[in-house]
């Protein structure tokens, strides 16, 4: 069994494809079944199902799954550590961030690191915070940042810089006091749930005593800029990051409401027990010298 075979099989378990599979890991297509035939044969499993043209995992694959996911992962921590022996010269740092951090804040940290240290890759994988934590959780990132709250004993988490959320409409909002009675009345443009942004709102609605469920909730999107159209088109309020809102404000395509919300922290993330790569640091530095 070599780690190449695992990879294949990985590729295949998750496109459930041997061609795109093979197309995607830049093997021919008759190596990855011969892969995939060489792991069956010698254990003397079936790890797919094979009906047609099309391929599923089997019980044992999808544990054999699990498995293989720990073993990659562990095998690019060492591959990182070996890299790392001698210095920040070559490696890959591995990054994953919520939507708002990795379209708006993020992009310019990345240009400052990569014109520092221009031989280190960057793997940037994008997700909500509860995926994002559970990429680090599962090894598949070194370093995570993140808006919402993440509950993972098996996760560092500190504050690593902050944000503003705005009350949004597309239509200015004049005098009008922004109450419990009138954020239950009105009509949401919600991210969701898992998202950061959410969860922050969320927990805003609870300090002042309003359920997020009594909300007159609309529409239910999966990224920030379809929160930020939607209601630019009228379909209701929204509070969304600074950072996001920003241009269609002094564009004059959003209005902002007379309520303050707290400042939100930027979090990151790293697992307590894996092996805490330089690149990681480094952008870690990076990330300091900005906001000082």
């Amino acid at each position: 069994m070599t780690l190449e075979q695992l990879r294949i099989f990985v590729g295949v378990a998750e496109r459930e494809h041997m061609t795109a599979a093979a197309r995607a890991l830049n093997v021919t297509q008759s190596a990855a079944s011969a892969a995939i035939a060489a792991l069956e044969e010698r254990h003397a499993i079936k790890l797919f199902h094979r009906v047609g043209r099309g391929i599923t995992l089997t019980e044992a694959g999808q544990l054999f799954l699990t498995e293989v996911r720990g073993v990659l992962a562990r095998a690019n921590a060492a591959e990182t550590m070996l890299e790392e022996l001698s210095g920040l010269k070559r490696g890959t740092l591995r990054i994953v961030a919520s939507q708002t951090i990795a379209a708006y804040w993020l992009p310019p940290i990345l240009a400052i690191f990569h014109e520092r240290y221009p031989a280190i890759d960057i793997e940037l994988a994008i997700g909500n915070s509860e995926q994002a934590a559970a990429r680090v959780h599962d090894g598949h990132a070194d370093l995570g940042i993140v808006e919402g709250e993440i509950d993972d004993p098996a996760l560092s988490r500190w504050s690593i810089s902050e944000d503003r959320l705005l009350l949004v409409g597309a239509t200015p909002f004049g005098d009008v006091q922004i109450d419990a009675v009138w954020l239950r009345r009105a009509r949401w443009v919600v991210r969701e749930p898992g998202s950061g942004t959410r969860s922050t709102f969320d927990g805003h609605l609870r300090s002042i005593g309003v359920d997020a469920t009594t909300l007159d909730v609309t529409l239910t999107m999966p990224s920030n800029e379809s929160v930020r159209t939607a209601v630019e088109a009228g379909a209701g309020v929204a509070v969304l990051s600074a950072l996001v809102v920003g241009p269609a404000i002094k564009a004059g395509t959003l209005h902002v409401a007379p309520i303050t919300f707290p400042t939100r922290p930027f979090f990151g993330l790293r697992h307590k027990e894996r092996y805490r790569t330089k690149a990681a640091d480094a952008l870690l530095d990076v990330i300091g010298s900005q906001q000082r």
